[in-house]
């Protein structure tokens, strides 16, 4: 297939970059109410990685579509699954967390303003990236009679949506957590195994 600029060209891998961005947007949520005070070069740092992810693992499922077809889709199933396990972990890792801190803080009397917030590290940002765009590993199917280029041109609008969507969650996360305050991690953590549980029930059972 060669290069289509189409309208509906460009209106499907729209729509795409969309329904892939959901888990995306709901994580950037989630890091925002965790840290309120994010500067905005590291929000658009969160949104750029989560907008690599979802532009590189539809090209990797591409080059695995036309080389190793068949131990790919053999691969697929084990999707949902890491997903899942990633987000529990993190997600569950921040919750704890937050209770270990409000313990620490009744212990020392200490007021919100001074209670230690939890900062997201590259470490968690890249396991976050992978497991809300694991899934996007389906999507070389999708594309798979497009040539080189047009593949490349898909996987570009796809990451430019997910980036714009994610800065869009970092920002309603940051007003919200200012609000939330020291309860802003636990609704953090738990948006994070939401979405692992989404993600694993779609996948499985859909």
């Amino acid at each position: 297939m060669s290069l289509d600029f189409s309208v509906s060209f460009l209106i499907t891998n729209l729509l795409l970059g969309v329904g892939l961005a959901m888990d995306a947007f709901s994580v950037s949520i989630a890091n925002a109410l965790n840290e309120p005070d994010m500067k905005k070069a590291k929000v658009f740092g969160v949104a750029g990685t989560y907008a690599f992810f979802q532009f590189a693992m539809p090209m990797i499922g591409w080059i695995c579509v036309h080389t190793i077809a068949e131990k790919f889709t053999a691969f697929q199933k084990f999707i949902p699954w890491i997903a899942l396990i990633l987000l529990l972990y993190i997600g569950g890792k921040m919750i704890i967390e937050c209770i270990k801190e409000r313990k620490e803080s009744k212990n020392e009397a200490a007021s919100d303003s001074e209670r230690k917030v939890s900062v997201l590290t590259f470490g968690t940002l890249m396991l976050q990236g992978i497991a809300t765009a694991i899934d996007a590993l389906s999507v070389g199917f999708t594309i798979a009679e497009y040539n080189t280029v047009t593949a490349l041109t898909a996987g570009l609008i796809i990451a430019v949506v997910t980036f714009v969507i994610c800065l869009v969650g970092l920002l309603i996360g940051k007003k919200v957590g200012e609000k939330l305050s020291g309860k802003a991690e636990i609704f953090g953590g738990i948006i994070l195994i939401g979405i692992g549980i989404e993600i694993f029930v779609k996948g499985v059972f859909f």
